[in-house]
């Protein structure tokens, strides 16, 4: 039990990136009943973008800077433009199944272009280990756990103390009545597929230098965030947040005290009984809902 605190910390850090993943799930399905099944893929593309950015030549500064406009330009522009508006009027179903196919072609594009083998990518924090209350854990994950946390703080700030964030969260209670009281709904809805960019191709930022930039990865973060969003309640981003913490270090703690070859069984095994006894998520409201 001596190592507790350092897993601890280091799922707390890998939880607080599934959390931000699975904001961007619960955002976009509030806003416009949209379930990205492609998300995981949205936080793997990012890192490619940034590292053809510096094979190119770009400072990593620079290839950050361009990932991050990419991303809002492609996975949130581009995606709600030239994918959602046209699928989503045919059904919430087709439109899943349009995110389905999205991410298979996102894979096998980066497996095609970039590479199929798992390439090494810069960190924007520090090798080494801090000092925490007399133990010794790793900077990386220390940094990681307060970047993502200061981005989730960020954006609970945006949307509770700002006019544009009221605006957003009566465009996803009753878009109907917000257009009726004067809130531009097409919008806020846009905003909200931009915020999600911007919070994979944070994700993407944080995660890569530890897993490594591969076309496979979206599969493992998208299951995990989307486990986080059902856990905490798919209609409520604080459940988002608290569902992506608890995935982090459930599956942390499986893979140190129990084992690694079932480390992911944890997670599904804690979706079924919070299905079972509470279908709407820990910190999630019920809700009725014509589809």
């Amino acid at each position: 039990m001596s190592n507790l605190p350092d897993l601890l910390i280091a799922g707390l850090a890998t939880g607080a990136i599934y959390a931000l993943i699975a904001v961007g799930f619960t955002l976009l399905w509030q806003t416009s009943q949209t379930i990205n099944f492609a998300q995981g893929e949205f936080v793997m593309l990012p890192a490619f973008l940034m590292l053809a950015a510096m094979h190119a030549g770009a400072p990593f500064w620079l290839a950050v800077v361009l990932g991050i406009v990419l991303s809002l330009v492609l996975l949130g522009l581009g995606f709600k433009l030239l994918l959602v508006d046209p699928m989503l009027r045919h059904g919430v179903l087709p439109l899943a199944i349009a995110t389905m196919a999205l991410a298979i072609g996102m894979k096998e594009a980066v497996k095609q272009f970039f590479s199929a083998e798992a390439s090494p990518f810069p960190s924007i924090i520090p090798a080494g280990d801090i000092n925490v209350l007399g133990h010794v854990m790793s900077l990386q994950s220390v940094g990681v756990l307060v970047l993502a946390i200061v981005v989730v703080f960020g954006l609970t700030a945006l949307l509770n103390r700002t006019s544009i964030g009221h605006q957003m969260q009566a465009t996803a209670q009753n878009p109907t009545v917000a257009r009726i009281i004067g809130v531009p709904v097409e919008r806020m809805i846009l905003l909200t597929f931009l915020i999600n960019a911007f919070l994979v191709a944070i994700a993407s930022l944080l995660i890569t230098p530890i897993y490594l930039a591969k076309f496979s990865s979206g599969e493992v973060l998208g299951q995990a965030a989307f486990i986080a969003a059902i856990v905490g309640g798919f209609n409520q981003v604080r459940g988002a947040i608290a569902g992506g913490l608890l995935i982090g270090v459930v599956d942390n703690l499986a893979a140190a005290y129990i084992s690694t070859q079932y480390r992911a069984a944890v997670p599904m095994i804690l979706l079924i009984v919070i299905i079972l006894f509470r279908p709407q998520g820990l910190l999630g409201r019920a809700e009725e809902r014509t589809v």
